[in-house]
């Protein structure tokens, strides 16, 4: 089982960090304010465990980042998506406690906010635009495991570090990445040799510069240039969806 962290009161600051909570309006964020309680996770740790029960949905800020993993019957661990200031991990799985499916791991340390199943539950039920911003959530969600087994399965292991390394920067806020080239390796599902030979090229044409347990990035436009556009293509869903939780005026 994955430990609980201990909480802390939430902040205003840290409630703006969370782009999914921002995107409501005062009344309906008050009602899930004064169950959020705010915790600092570091790089590593576990939030979900396969088969654990999802009891508290966390929202990462700032440049706190999560990532889904799926292990296999090898050993290795495949990340299939990343989470960042933009969304959620476990909010909408929140009826009835659902068992996980992936392993959630934090990548990048930060501040988290949490509020358990059963409280989101109730807020959804108390308030329409709630359970619009969840659902909506749960088609991005979707759209980006749609994306990702489509990249998987047609773009060349360049495109698709540069995608992760570019999704990674614009998530945190910063051009330092901690990770090692282990870790790239088995977040993107290839050997360390094939991850290896691409962090070579980039750093070869100036793109990253490669330290103990950390990638820095050296130039995001040359790297974006590089990556597919399946991160644009998953950011502009979510702007269309999320946009219109409020039905419009009028």
């Amino acid at each position: 089982m994955s430990t609980i962290p201990q909480t802390s009161p939430v902040s205003a600051a840290a409630i703006a960090g969370n782009d999914l909570l921002s995107a409501l309006r005062q009344p309906d964020l008050a009602l899930l304010e004064a169950k959020l309680g705010e915790c600092r996770l570091k790089a590593g740790e576990i939030i979900y465990n396969p088969g654990d029960s999802v009891e508290y949905c966390y929202f990462p800020t700032e440049g706190a980042m999560s990532s889904y993993f799926v292990e296999m019957d090898d050993g290795m661990a495949v990340e299939t998506i990343l989470v960042g200031r933009e969304g959620a991990l476990g909010g909408i799985v929140s009826h009835g406690s659902l068992p996980a499916y992936a392993r959630a791991n934090v990548l990048h340390e930060g501040t988290f906010l949490r509020i358990s199943a059963r409280d989101l539950e109730a807020a959804k039920e108390q308030s329409p635009a709630i359970s619009r911003l969840f659902a909506r959530y749960a088609d991005c969600v979707m759209a980006q495991v749609f994306q990702s087994i489509a990249c998987n399965a047609v773009h060349t292991i360049e495109q698709r570090a540069a995608k992760w390394l570019s999704a990674a920067v614009d998530r945190i806020g910063r051009n330092d990445v901690t990770m090692t080239q282990e870790q790239l390796a088995s977040m993107m599902g290839i050997g360390r040799s094939y991850a290896s030979r691409v962090l070579q090229r980039f750093k070869r044409e100036g793109m990253v510069r490669t330290r103990r347990g950390g990638i820095e990035v050296l130039d995001r436009g040359s790297l974006k240039d590089r990556a597919c556009v399946c991160n644009e293509q998953v950011e502009g869903h979510f702007r269309r969806v999320l946009g219109e939780v409020y039905p419009r005026e009028g």
